[in-house]
Formats: C-alpha cells, structure tokens, sequence
C-alpha cells in the first residue's frame, strides 16, 4: 500500500510542479512575445496564473493530506514533504487571495476609466504588487524543484 501512495504522491506532484513551471517559464513569456498588445497579453496571462494558481491551492492541499497520511503510517521522512507543501500552499493562497484579485481589481477601475492599468493612477501600485506576486511565484517554483528533487532521492 506504501509503494502505490508514494508513486501516486510522486506522480501528482511531479505532474503539479511541471505545470506550475510551464506556465510561469514558458506559456507567460511566449503570451508578451507574441501579443504586441501588452495589455491583451497581461490579462491573458493574468487569467492563466489564475487558474494555475487555484490548481495548486486544491493540489497542495490534496497532497498535504495524502503526507499526513503516509507519516500517520510510518514513513516519517514525509515530514520534511509537508513543509515543503506548506510553503508552496502558503505561496499558492496569496496569488489566489491576495495577489491576483487585487491586481485584477486595479485592472479593471482603470479599464472603466477609459485606460490601460499602466497609465492609470494605481499603475505604482499594480507593479509593486506583479513584482511581489512574481517573487512569491519564484519562491514557489524553488520549492517546487526542491519538492520533486527530494521525491526522487532514494529512501527520500
């Protein structure tokens, strides 16, 4: 039972992590390089992260419980996994909570007065919150790696 919870643990969060790289690595910078329209291109990619962001609230939390069920069970060296998982759903719950709706609030007051959110009043404080949100997506995608690195090391 040990060995089909661990690959299916390993499967899914090697699955997760890939996802999360994809998108902040390769599907976001493709959107600005291919959309001359750089404000297209942020909602696009705003709305993507957004997604990208609720799927890794649901998956970390599935994956916390699946670790305290494997170290309820004996397999201790799942406790260093669950902290690993904390931080990357403490990071996952700000963009879904915090980050992303509030930039999306400030997007859209400037929308309705007539301009991109750059040119806007709160265009400061939407890019002080896209470099804290890219930072906290950094950190997340560290600990993603680290995740799966730790995942594939013999005996964990």
């Amino acid at each position: 039972m040990h060995v089909g919870a661990q690959r299916l643990f390993i499967l899914v969060a090697g699955l997760w992590v890939g996802s999360i790289l994809t998108v902040g690595y390769l599907v976001a910078p493709t959107i600005f390089g291919t959309l001359t329209d750089r404000q297209v291109a942020g909602m696009v990619a705003g709305s993507i992260f957004k997604v990208e962001a609720y799927l890794s609230t649901i998956v970390c939390i599935a994956l916390m419980v699946l670790a305290n069920l494997l170290v309820t069970r004996g397999l201790t060296q799942y406790r260093i996994i669950r902290l690993i998982l904390l931080g990357m759903l403490l990071c996952s719950v700000a963009a879904s909570f915090v980050f992303i709706p509030w930039m999306n609030t400030l997007r859209d007051q400037a929308l309705l007065n007539g301009m991109p959110v750059m040119l806007s009043p709160s265009a400061d404080l939407f890019g002080k919150l896209h470099g804290a949100s890219s930072i906290v997506f950094m950190i997340q995608s560290a600990l993603g790696i680290y995740l799966v690195w730790r995942l594939t090391k013999p005996n964990l």
